[in-house]
Formats: C-alpha cells, sequence, structure tokens
C-alpha cells in the first residue's frame, strides 16, 4: 500500500481544470511544512509522538470540522513534516456521507456540471475579474485548508517563529469506496513507514 503513493505528492496540486471544490466528494489532502522541517514531533516504535506543535495542528485541524457546516473528517495523521487527512464536503448532510459519490467521476466534469469556485457575478474592472478568478469560494476545499494552515501559522509562530508550510498542498479526489479504503489504509500505517518516506531526512528539529 505504501509503495502506491511514497513520492507521489508534490507541492504543486493534483487539482482538475473544470472541477469545482465545492462540489460534494471525498478529499486526500497533503500538506507539508517548508522545507520538510520536522516542526510535529518525532516517531517513536511506529508511532506518532506529537509536540507542542503537533498538538496545535491536531486542535486546529478538528476544529475545521466544527466551524463549517460542509466540512466532515475521515482518517488523519500527522506526521514530523507533514499531515495527510480525507475531507468530506457534504452540502446536502447526507446521513452516512456515501452519497456524495454520486458527484465524483472517472472522467473530467464539464464546467457546466459543477459549482463554481468564483462568483459569477459580471464585472468590468480586469484586476478585480483577476482576483475573483484565483480566490477560493468560502465554502471551498481551497478555503478550508487556506484557513486552516493560517490558524496554526498563527498559533506555531508564539512558540517557533519560524514556523511555516509549504506553499501549495496535494489534494486527490477519491472516486470511489475502493480508492477510500486503500488510502485510509496508508494514512492508518503512514508512521509505520516512516523509515520509507521520502520526507524523512532525520536532520531537523523535532
Amino acid at each position: 500500500m505504501a509503495e502506491k503513493f511514497r513520492g507521489k505528492y508534490r507541492i504543486q496540486s493534483n487539482r482538475y481544470k473544470n472541477w469545482g471544490y465545492r462540489n460534494n466528494g471525498y478529499y486526500f489532502i497533503t500538506i507539508c511544512t517548508q522545507n520538510r522541517e520536522h516542526f510535529f514531533g518525532k516517531i517513536v516504535d511506529d508511532q506518532m509522538v506529537l509536540n507542542e506543535l503537533g498538538e496545535i495542528v491536531h486542535t486546529q485541524w478538528y476544529a475545521s470540522e466544527k466551524i463549517r457546516q460542509n466540512i466532515f473528517l475521515d482518517q488523519f495523521v500527522i506526521m514530523p513534516n507533514h499531515i495527510h487527512g480525507i475531507v468530506i464536503i457534504d452540502n446536502n448532510d447526507n446521513i452516512g456521507r456515501r452519497d456524495v459519490w454520486q458527484n465524483v467521476s472517472t472522467k473530467h466534469h464539464p464546467v457546466t456540471d459543477v459549482l463554481p469556485n468564483v462568483s459569477t457575478q459580471t464585472t468590468t474592472n480586469p484586476k478585480n475579474k483577476f482576483m475573483a478568478e484565483i480566490s477560493p469560494s468560502s465554502n471551498s476545499l481551497s478555503m478550508m485548508i487556506r484557513l486552516f494552515k493560517s490558524a496554526v501559522t498563527r498559533h506555531a509562530r508564539q512558540i517557533m517563529p519560524q514556523f511555516g508550510w509549504q506553499r501549495n498542498y496535494y489534494d486527490h479526489i477519491i472516486r470511489n469506496e475502493k480508492s477510500l479504503e486503500k488510502i485510509q489504509e496508508y494514512i492508518f500505517h503512514n508512521p509505520a513507514m516512516w523509515h520509507r518516506d521520502r520526507n524523512n531526512d532525520d536532520g531537523l528539529w523535532v
């Protein structure tokens, strides 16, 4: 299982151009620290031991679910220099959440089939139009990640002023139950596979 994801997540996103990231769906997220520094703790006997910054990450991740009505969280792990998590966007309050699969296809959706990430309000100001196009929707995955990273940074820098995140993050749209189960397994076993992780250089602050 580890081989499937080993070395796969990078700074650039895997986001689809024609997919609206406030659509109902399951999303596999990876966020790395700046320069892959080990800010969050260390692995001991195949278990992640969080330090104070790691505890901040844990608190703020689960706060995302409490403050956003359409966000639900599944499997999650904090590693020394990155996190993996499954985020569920469910705008219809589906019981059991599995109904969100209906918006996920193995093909790219045409623009007309998805909720837009930006306002459809017409603007004649080129600068305003550009900002609208690059700004995430208030209910989108991008906004959830932005607010999470910002909250962690604000608290973490009171303890570790040099703390920072990698600029971007990796996301993957989970398309079906089988894929979900594989990713859940990968996240769960991630600490035990740390010795094989491409982000493990054992030379930075823990």
